[in-house]
């Protein structure tokens, strides 16, 4: 199993580049897991209390039960993901049954601040954006997505995604085997990490 590792701040592209890496890749040997389905489980506080979680902080992160997760994946086992509400800010009764595959694909911003996981990752990707690029996107998501109000995400965005990127994010660049520059039109990064993927794939038939 090659286990690869995309992290970068909020609104950076994680995503897209996400899709870009799967494009014309096969769908049967690869999955996906993302970081926001590990939010902590918040049933103790109250929906006020939840909304003001630092959702930025890798404290928010339930990296016990996402570490167990890989380890079981890599051992052949299945898995329940969790599933969790960004509108209520809490996880949902609900879970996904994932399979193990020969590609895992696992996408979130805090993911190279835990060392352990790190451990886990054979690739580790870095999405870098400009800051005024991320806050655009940001703004897009959370008000289209999530019925944020404009407002209320610029002050998240000043009070702690911005302090948070600088303190926790930003620094794990430094662990990355490779940086993709958020640029519509750079494709060499990302045939790259495809190429890896295949030939990981190719090895794994022989």
């Amino acid at each position: 199993m090659l286990i690869i590792g995309i992290a970068g701040g909020t609104g950076s592209g994680k995503t897209t580049v996400v899709k870009k890496i799967l494009n014309e890749m096969p769908t049967a040997e690869v999955t996906v897991i993302s970081q926001d389905s590990y939010y902590n489980q918040n049933d103790h506080l109250t929906y006020q209390e939840r909304c003001n979680i630092n959702f930025d902080h890798p404290n928010a992160i339930d990296f016990e039960l996402l570490i167990n997760h890989i380890k079981e994946l890599r051992k052949g086992n299945q898995i329940e993901q969790p599933i969790y509400s960004f509108v209520t800010h809490n996880r949902i009764d609900d879970r996904i049954k994932t399979f193990p595959k020969k590609v895992v694909i696992i996408e979130g911003i805090l993911i190279f601040t835990n060392k352990e996981l790190r451990k886990l990752i054979d690739i580790k990707v870095f999405v870098h954006a400009d800051s005024d690029e991320r806050l655009i996107r940001r703004l897009r998501r959370d008000i289209e997505e999530r019925g944020r109000d404009i407002n209320e995400v610029l002050e998240r965005y000043q009070s702690t995604l911005k302090p948070m990127h600088q303190e926790f994010i930003e620094p794990t660049k430094n662990y990355a085997d490779l940086i993709i520059p958020n640029d519509t039109y750079n494709t060499v990064a990302i045939d790259i990490v495809r190429t890896v993927i295949n030939e990981s794939l190719l090895k794994d038939d022989l």
